[in-house]
């Protein structure tokens, strides 16, 4: 028998044994090559394919897709910057939240901008504006901030206080339209607390019900969104005012959830968002955030201004 690991022996292999492996080689090399070519719709070379001869002399068709590749361009597009826009930096400059959010292209472009971050001058953490957030993981800057224009609801119990000039000229619109919907006018119950009066109330609250339920119901001194002078705790005076516990099952609580927010509130604590807010359901905890920013929250459907802005949810303090 032949060794094959002797190049002098293989040389003297029977030549019929070297015509059937030479053969059966080639037989395999064209069935390789034409199951390619029917691959590539096509059994011989043209447009779409490249011709080869094997070895053996057996011409085989690589379908295109085997012999080249698409070239790969990639093109990168900016992100705009509202902020770089002229019409916005004036607006800015003027003081004008409402102008802002009109510059940006309305409340949806507004919101659109800020919670991708392509928002560089709006800060969210700015008592000032209309837009800041306020909650148990972003504390007011200054801790003890307070507004610098106040003014008094029409109508408001006892011991309310105020509120920010333009959110006081709101409610009394709100009550108004309200009263005239058949579902009884709106008085302010709480407004404006300063910090020192938030202490005294957040102390109180915890001394009555502990620290986990008191702080459910109450904010530390620094976050709450009574010392912004925007936010309104209030009551249905449909015959008579009654308890702010009592507004969300009252014909004045259900008529300002559903249009609070064409004068520019919002139900800042809705029921469900505990897990975000950190604060038990409070329908009559009504926010101001100006009527462009409270028609865009009302009509994306959103629920809390932390998914509003795309902030992270705050139910517990930082420290």
């Amino acid at each position: 028998m032949a060794d094959p690991r002797h190049p002098t022996r293989a040389r003297r292999m029977d030549p019929r044994v070297t015509f059937r492996l030479y053969v059966t080689i080639g037989l395999a090399v064209a069935l390789i090559g034409a199951l390619w070519a029917l691959a590539d719709g096509s059994a011989s070379a043209g447009p779409g394919g490249h011709a080869e001869a094997d070895p053996q002399g057996v011409e085989v068709t690589m379908p295109q897709a085997a012999t080249s590749l698409p070239s790969v361009q990639l093109h990168a597009t900016a992100a705009s910057n509202p902020c770089a826009q002229a019409p916005v930096q004036q607006a800015l400059a003027s003081g004008g939240d409402d102008a802002v959010v009109t510059a940006f292209g309305g409340g949806a472009a507004f919101r659109a901008a800020v919670a991708a971050g392509n928002a560089p001058c709006i800060d969210l953490s700015d008592p000032n504006r209309d837009w800041v957030v306020v909650n148990k993981a972003r504390p007011l800057n200054p801790l003890t901030f307070a507004p610098t224009s106040f003014g008094d609801p029409a109508l408001s119990v006892s011991g309310a206080g105020a509120l920010r000039s333009d959110a006081a000229h709101a409610l009394d619109q709100l009550s108004a339209a309200s009263d005239a919907a058949g579902s009884g006018s709106i008085a302010l119950a709480s407004g404006y607390r300063s910090y020192d009066t938030q202490v005294q109330t957040y102390s109180g609250q915890i001394a009555t019900y502990g620290q986990a339920q008191g702080d459910a119901l109450s904010a530390r001194p620094g976050h709450s969104e009574h010392q912004t002078g925007l936010a309104a705790d209030v009551v249905s005076c449909a015959g008579g005012c009654g308890d702010i516990d009592a507004f969300g099952g009252t014909a004045a609580g259900a008529w300002v959830a559903e249009n609070g927010w064409q004068y520019g509130f919002i139900v800042r604590y809705a029921a469900g968002q505990t897990p975000v807010t950190g604060y038990d359901p409070e329908p009559w905890h009504l926010r101001y955030v100006g009527v462009p920013l409270a028609a865009a929250y009302h009509d994306g459907g959103f629920a809390t201004l932390e998914q509003f802005f795309g902030l992270a949810a705050a139910p517990a303090y930082l420290g």
